[in-house]
């Protein structure tokens, strides 16, 4: 019998489409994926070296559950460096990925029935983490513009609360959130006492002229109360290595190197040479890479927003865009109705064979999530088939 706790657990719809995507073309059918949240472009070749290297090197063996020190001194340097925030390397620990240092992190800090507040639109996971984790997810809409909404943040606030989740930049409306916001909820976490788990994973795509801020930074009791957690996935194009990290108070990292022990006691050995030489080399292939990704999103933006019936924010970060095509929903296409974005995206993937992600799976209904990690190319294509689908619906009466 299937534990209950898991019963009460909705799949990733992310996962599950990816998975579909995939049965599809193995099965001839082209599909072009603009659903899957991944650097399309390839690892830099020095990281890439750096892990030969060790292999050759023998160094396939576990490394303590916090990391190698190196990997750690370095993250340490990154984060005083550029996110202006000191931690000492025994404030900071690794997983296989930021989404497992967040699940470890909520394991760490929530007692059966706290709370977790979240601001949505959010990442498929976050709900279904605090879940597993034993704690109550709390949504709370962002403004019209998807920046943080403090005061319904500080409404949604009970005796329970044990956390606030923030994405920024954010997945998946491309929201950078201010340093004023930020600072308004670094005190409301002072004044309730608090965590704020801040994912930013997506920290070095930023566009705009808008630039990154980290919580952590903004005082002292905003950095005791913050765990911080980053990823080399989409900053270094590294997601199958399964590499990230977390930071925060000292006494909350042991709790998570607990957590940590129990789980995955190590991270792979291979990875974190692979990291160390990604954090200590040159950073121009990040900046060439969001340099791209800002030309896609400009494209992408203005495509998108021509075609009939779809309303679209530009973003200011990440590499997603977050269109209302509620326009559409209630039409008909050979008399089946089209209800709701679930089924806009359904219709998509057969009649375009263009897969982006319903917004429903991001508490964002009436939305379709598109990433614009492809070429150019691959988007206009996208685009020119998206707009030739949606034409065949009949307008609602």
């Amino acid at each position: 019998m299937i534990s209950k706790r898991i019963q009460e657990v909705e799949p990733s719809r992310t996962v599950e489409l990816t998975n579909r995507i995939a049965a599809m073309r193995r099965e001839g059918i082209p599909v072009i994926g603009l659903n899957v949240g991944e650097p399309d472009l390839d690892t830099p070749a020095h990281i890439c070296r750096a892990a030969k290297e060790a292999i050759e090197e023998g160094f396939t063996r576990y490394t303590p559950v916090m990391g190698v020190p190196e990997i750690r001194e370095a993250i340490a340097s990154k984060l005083m460096r550029e996110n202006h925030v000191e931690y000492a390397p025994d404030e900071i620990t690794l997983g296989p990925g930021a989404k497992q240092c967040i699940y470890a992190a909520l394991l760490a800090l929530c007692d059966p029935g706290d709370e977790v507040i979240i601001p949505c639109p959010c990442w498929v996971s976050y709900t279904e983490m605090v879940r597993m984790a034993g704690g109550v997810p709390v949504a709370v809409r962002t403004a019209e513009d998807f920046s943080l909404d403090l005061a319904d943040i500080e409404r949604a606030v009970t005796g329970r609360t044990k956390a606030v989740i923030i994405n920024t930049p954010n997945n998946p409306t491309g929201a950078v959130y201010s340093k004023e916001s930020l600072e308004e909820l670094a005190l409301l976490a002072q004044k309730h006492d608090f965590y704020v788990l801040s994912d930013e994973v997506y920290e070095c795509m930023v566009y705009e002229g808008r630039t990154h801020v980290s919580v952590s930074a903004l005082s002292r009791d905003a950095r005791r109360r913050t765990v911080l957690i980053n990823s080399f996935s989409k900053t270094y194009a590294m997601t199958g290595w399964r590499l990230g990290y977390l930071a925060a108070d000292r006494e909350v990292v042991q709790a998570v190197n607990v957590v940590q022990s129990q789980m995955v006691s190590s991270v792979n050995s291979i990875s974190q040479k692979a990291g160390i030489a990604a954090l200590q080399g040159s950073q121009d292939c990040v900046r060439e890479m969001a340099s791209e990704y800002d030309r896609r999103r400009l494209f992408l933006h203005e495509r998108l927003n021509r075609i009939e019936g779809i309303r679209c924010q530009s973003g200011e970060g990440a590499f997603y865009l977050l269109p209302d095509v509620t326009d559409y929903l209630g039409r008909t296409y050979n008399g089946k109705r089209i209800a709701d974005d679930l089924a806009l995206a359904e219709f998509l993937l057969e009649k375009a064979r263009v897969a982006v992600v319903p917004g429903s799976a991001f508490l964002a209904p009436g939305h379709l999530r598109i990433t614009y990690a492809a070429s150019v190319e691959t988007l206009e294509r996208a685009a020119d088939a998206m707009e030739a689908a949606l034409r065949l619906l009949e307008k609602k009466v």
